[in-house]
């Protein structure tokens, strides 16, 4: 069972802010789910979530956008938040050290409602980026990682064209090309759908 909520909010960062729409993924079933990236509106997302326990609130990374109501969201459900440490600098930013989470490794399986979310270390769009897949689903959640059309952006603090190109390359296109692949924002595309586009971003470079 896969949900989605959309919220919107502003994204900050090296002195600018834009408007920005968040998809924010419950993933479970009708006892439990696991809550991808609480964005902007933690009372929208507790009431999608309803009467089913949110095992834990996994940040894909910490730009503001993607975290900024999960502080909120975990004192509503008592669930932990889950972010990968190498994103510790972007969590401080926006939390300090008023709000702790609990750090995610590469690899790691993520258990809810009878599958697993494995863990995907994909730096890039920054350091501690994440994508989460669900094999049993064919479901890549890809954070801001991928897009339908390319890759994430690259052009602040913290972020890297070659390495996000890497990460892609390395850990996302080995994948099914059937495995669809639900975004940060926007539209849901697959991996089949992004493969030849990929490529051309290899090629030609920035």
């Amino acid at each position: 069972m896969i949900d989605r909520v959309i919220t919107s909010g502003t994204f900050s960062l090296d002195g600018g802010t834009w408007d920005v729409d968040n998809n924010i993924w419950l993933v479970g079933d009708a006892r439990e789910v696991v809550v991808i990236d609480a964005a902007h509106d933690a009372a929208a997302i507790a009431e999608r979530v309803g009467g089913r326990t949110v095992k834990a609130i996994v940040c894909t990374h910490a730009h503001n956008d993607h975290i900024n109501a999960a502080g909120e969201l975990a004192e509503l459900t008592g669930a932990p938040i889950r972010l990968h440490p190498a994103d510790q600098v972007l969590w401080e930013q926006h939390y300090g050290d008023a709000v702790s989470y609990e750090p995610m490794e590469d690899g790691e399986k993520i258990a809810v409602g009878g599958i697993a979310l494995q863990v995907l270390h994909t730096p890039g769009h920054a350091p501690g980026a994440v994508c989460l897949y669900a094999p049993e689903l064919s479901v890549l959640f890809s954070g801001d990682t991928l897009f339908k059309g390319g890759p994430g952006a690259t052009g602040r603090s913290y972020s890297s064209f070659d390495t996000i190109i890497e990460s892609i390359r390395e850990r996302l296109l080995g994948l099914p090309p059937e495995t669809v692949v639900h975004t940060g924002h926007g539209d849901s595309t697959s991996i089949g759908a992004e493969a030849p586009h990929l490529e051309e971003w290899i090629t030609r470079g920035h």
